[in-house]
């Protein structure tokens, strides 16, 4: 049979550089990230401990999800970008069609899926050529945290890192068993370990304010957070039937979508924060994931708004509004105006502190927030 000449090579190459701009540009006017995943991003996040030699193998192409270093050269199907040279490619190629044929590639695996250490080049040969395996000397890298190939579309492996590293934090899991507080987007536990400290700190300064001297631990307060302020607006969502709403979605996606918008409600009309049920029952007239009731739901604020008719949220009767607002009248107050009140305070005494003619001393309470404060910093850092 006769070998693929040069022209082939070009051809290939360039079908697949075209291919790569097409669905780069896909990729641009969807917000998904078309490259390849950062070995050193992933074994510093699960925090990669051993590495044994697997010796050689066959391996599927398509478990190949990242690379050493070279992870924007190839798009996620190791498609050539416009930096990669032809030439070296083209030869590459002609080295598979020869009889000798290539060396193996070198791979780092990590849980289920793959990368390159050596060969990437080969690796889009390979799949420009329809090949389904590669021979591959492979090394496992050893981790606490198993990941699937599936873990890797939408970057749901960093949301299995995060919540990993939630988990070890928190001890919720251990706390309350069955739990299952689960986030579908990256970057938002950290948020939840923020709200468990603001917790901490409001109810140890009831505490203070009542004269104990037992204070909240860290522990004691993730626990009371999860009962008395994440269960009851999950109590909510589901009395409210909210998921159906949001099929693809968790009750911990829901509840900090939820907290953020009893937040902006509250500022917007200055009310003390919503009881679970009013912060749901306003979320649901204004958002849904189903397309045509999102429209619908988009063009009646608006229709609302326009007509100036919305002099409360849309959603939370007369009653339950003049409450809100007597309540806020009365000095209680947003968690958002808790924590920049705190801010202020804390700017304040700093810059009193830096004075040459101030005497003033942190009172009792400041010192133990202080502490408080570095210990999620600590819990953060590990």
């Amino acid at each position: 049979m006769a070998q693929p000449s040069q022209h082939d090579a070009s051809e290939r190459f360039r079908r697949s550089l075209m291919q790569a701009q097409i669905a780069d540009l896909l990729g641009m006017m969807s917000g998904r990230n078309r490259d390849l995943v950062s070995y050193e991003e992933v074994a510093r996040r699960v925090k990669a401990y051993q590495q044994i030699e697997q010796g050689t193998q066959m391996v599927p192409l398509n478990k190949i999800v990242g690379s050493v270093g070279r992870y924007r050269d190839f798009n996620k199907e190791f498609l050539p970008r416009s930096n990669i040279n032809k030439d070296r490619w083209t030869r590459v190629d002609g080295v598979l069609h020869s009889m000798e044929g290539y060396p193996p590639i070198e791979l780092y695996r990590i849980g289920d899926v793959f990368f390159v250490r050596d060969g990437n080049h080969r690796v889009s040969v390979a799949r420009a050529n329809g090949l389904t395996h590669i021979e591959a000397y492979v090394t496992e890298v050893q981790t606490d945290i198993p990941l699937t190939h599936d873990d890797f579309e939408r970057d749901q492996w960093l949301v299995k890192i995060e919540h990993a590293d939630f988990q070890q934090k928190t001890r919720l899991d251990e706390l309350r068993p069955g739990s299952n507080v689960r986030i579908t987007v990256p970057g938002r536990y950290t948020i939840l370990l923020r709200h468990i400290f603001v917790h901490q700190y409001l109810r140890n300064q009831d505490l203070d304010r009542e004269g104990s001297r037992q204070w909240l631990g860290w522990f004691d307060a993730v626990a009371s957070w999860y009962d008395n302020v994440y269960m009851p607006i999950c109590a909510a969502i589901h009395d409210y039937g909210l998921l159906d709403q949001f099929p693809n979605r968790t009750e911990a996606d829901l509840y900090l979508w939820i907290t953020h918008h009893r937040e902006e409600l509250a500022s917007l009309y200055e009310m003390a924060p919503l009881s679970p049920e009013a912060a749901v029952a306003t979320f649901a007239q204004m958002y849904d994931d189903r397309l045509l009731q999102r429209a619908y739901k988009v063009m009646k604020y608006t229709f609302m708004r326009a007509m100036r008719s919305l002099n409360k949220p849309m959603g939370m009767s007369n009653e339950a509004y003049s409450e809100a607002r007597a309540r806020h009248a009365a000095g209680e107050r947003t968690l958002m105006e808790v924590e920049q009140a705190d801010d202020k305070a804390a700017a304040e005494q700093e810059a009193a502190d830096a004075s040459p003619d101030s005497e003033q001393v942190n009172t009792d309470l400041t010192e133990r927030a202080n502490d408080l404060q570095r210990s999620v910093l600590d819990l953060s850092a590990q």
